[in-house]
């Protein structure tokens, strides 16, 4: 790809990701965005079938790697389950509060077929990303400390209140007091911790 259409295809996911974070992600169209960008439609529909083949895109090329690097920075698969799952919080909280593009893609994935066709066009397999943490698991279900469930339970069990209390925060930043912190994330964390171990 020549530099000039490079800039011009990182400008157009730049100001996508702007408008998802400002006006959130049902406000977002092509119009929009090539207004925004100061481009014709047509030249976002030579690099982008849709929205959502943007939005695919985003997710997969722009997202996805940046989320796996932050929620697993000073992580280790063999740490106590207790300590990686205060990390794995603590960094998915950290990434994401400061990414609200991010977590409203991630959040729009988990309520559309979106994350399941990215991963088919791609074609990635369930624990190409996020390996650690499937490592982890699956050391402390042999260790007997959890219970042995299918992966993606094991994923709604552990990581999708970290995902709800992320909205919770979004929610009260219009509001007098911020409620989740640091120490209601890690509070909130030990309640799952207690409730899954065996």
């Amino acid at each position: 790809m020549r530099p000039k259409n490079l800039a011009k295809e990182e400008a157009i996911r730049s100001i996508a990701l702007q408008i998802i974070s400002e006006e959130g992600l049902e406000n977002l169209s092509m119009q929009k965005l090539a207004k925004a960008a100061n481009i014709s439609p047509r030249t976002i529909y030579i690099k982008y079938e849709n929205k959502e083949d943007l939005l695919i895109k985003l997710f997969i090329e722009d997202v996805l790697g940046n989320y796996e690097k932050a929620i697993l920075e000073n992580f280790d698969s063999k740490m106590p389950f207790a300590d990686g799952m205060k990390r794995l919080w603590l960094n998915t909280f950290h990434y994401l509060r400061n990414n609200k593009p991010a977590f409203s893609l991630i959040q729009y994935g988990k309520s559309s077929p979106l994350l399941n066709k990215a991963f088919q066009e791609k074609n990635i397999r369930q624990g190409a990303f996020f390996a650690p943490i499937h490592t982890f698991l699956k050391t402390n279900v042999q260790a007997g400390l959890i219970a042995d469930l299918p992966h993606d339970v094991h994923r709604a069990l552990l990581f999708s209140p970290i995902q709800d209390l992320v909205a919770e925060y979004f929610d009260h930043l219009d509001r007098p007091v911020q409620i989740i912190t640091d120490k209601i994330i890690l509070t909130s964390c030990e309640i799952v911790i207690k409730g899954i171990l065996k």
